[in-house]
């Protein structure tokens, strides 16, 4: 099965947020890691009611990172930064510009392929760097046998098939209105033991 999967899986999801583009990875929160080691983020401030993955993510890179008790809804910004945790949003014309948002496909989200995630972004610059950090290093459709690589990437690509069955998914379900999502629908991550 080809790459061009991806790209039009991509592009159908970043013509519907009217963002410029799109970089598909295997989660949400690699999306997240994708940009705080692109922007090369040192500290975050995470709020306490988010999935468990994001503060395991602040200890796997070894930020500096703390709680907020931030009420949010459908998407929260990294306090200090432009990267959005948009795992639970879907909204037609959503993109926020000059941003970095990170979309989740995980079974429970609207576009729901089991996982996946997906970064939208308007600089170019960025969106040709993090598909090359997602891939190895290395850029799509030639083996990389066949390029010099020349950065350090990280094994984080959708798979094609991933991608077909988003496209699938997205084509049944772009036009039905979303769950709303809230801090509500999560636990004070506080309280876990393995954050204390």
């Amino acid at each position: 099965m080809s790459f061009k999967i991806l790209s039009k899986f991509e592009k159908s999801v970043s013509n519907f947020f009217d963002a410029p583009y799109a970089v598909s990875t295997d989660s949400c929160t690699h999306a997240i890691e994708l940009c705080f080691r692109y922007q090369n983020i040192k500290k975050i401030k995470i709020p306490s009611n988010t999935y468990v993955s994001i503060p395991m993510l602040g200890i796997k890179l070894n930020l500096k990172w703390s709680w907020t008790e931030e009420k949010w809804e459908n998407f929260y910004y990294f306090k200090g930064t432009n990267i959005i945790d948009a795992a639970v949003f879907w909204k037609k014309s959503g993109y926020v510009p000059k941003t970095f948002m990170c979309l989740s496909f995980q079974y429970q989200k609207h576009i729901n392929i089991g996982k996946g995630g997906m970064i939208l972004t308007d600089n170019f610059n960025a969106y040709k760097h993090l598909i090359k950090m997602s891939y190895d290093g290395r850029k799509r459709n030639i083996p990389w046998r066949k390029q010099d690589i020349s950065s350090i990437g990280y094994h984080y690509y959708m798979t094609p098939e991933a991608a077909e069955e988003g496209l699938k998914i997205f084509k049944k379900k772009s036009k039905i209105p979303p769950r709303i999502w809230t801090y509500k629908d999560y636990p004070d991550l506080k309280k876990f033991k393995c954050f204390k």
